[in-house]
């Protein structure tokens, strides 16, 4: 046993365990600002705001890595549902997938939203509907599943 700071006495394991304590309880890295200048995503005034939902933070460059290589790998539709669900419960980003209001003959007429939402990168923003397109290209039967779930196969 020794002595704390104000007389008080610390069994050797309550000293262990108070070790411990600060990686228990430390929060999960939040991604790294942008350069000044070269962004819209009002990182600090999402911090700020005590009412915000910083859950976007959470998706730093290596957890961006890895969600945009589960949506480049995506194997059906129901996979690229539950990937859009799990984005949203697990970072608050919300997507839309569906055809375009056009006739639709490559990847490029189906129309992918990621709706904007303080901090949020610009270049993520722009990283996951091509990270869509490029798995439903690499996939081309996730796109027509898409595309007959809005009838748009109903007759073949």
């Amino acid at each position: 046993m020794h002595r704390s700071g104000k007389g008080r006495r610390i069994s050797a394991s309550a000293s262990a365990e108070s070790d411990l304590m600060p990686t228990l309880t430390s929060s999960p890295p939040i991604r790294q600002p942008c350069p000044p200048g070269t962004c819209i995503c009002n990182r600090d005034a999402l911090l700020d705001n005590p009412a915000a939902d910083p859950r976007i933070l959470l998706l730093t460059q290596h957890e961006e890595k890895r969600l945009l290589a589960r949506l480049e790998n995506c194997a059906s539709l129901d996979d690229l549902r539950k990937l859009q669900q799990r984005m949203e419960q697990q970072l608050g980003l919300r997507t839309e997938i569906t055809p375009g209001h056009n006739e639709v003959r490559s990847m490029r007429g189906i129309r992918i939203v990621v709706h904007e939402q303080d901090g949020l990168c610009r270049k993520i923003r722009q990283s996951i509907p091509a990270a869509i397109r490029r798995g439903l290209e690499r996939n081309p039967e996730v796109a027509y599943e898409l595309l007959n779930e809005h009838d748009l196969l109903r007759g073949t």
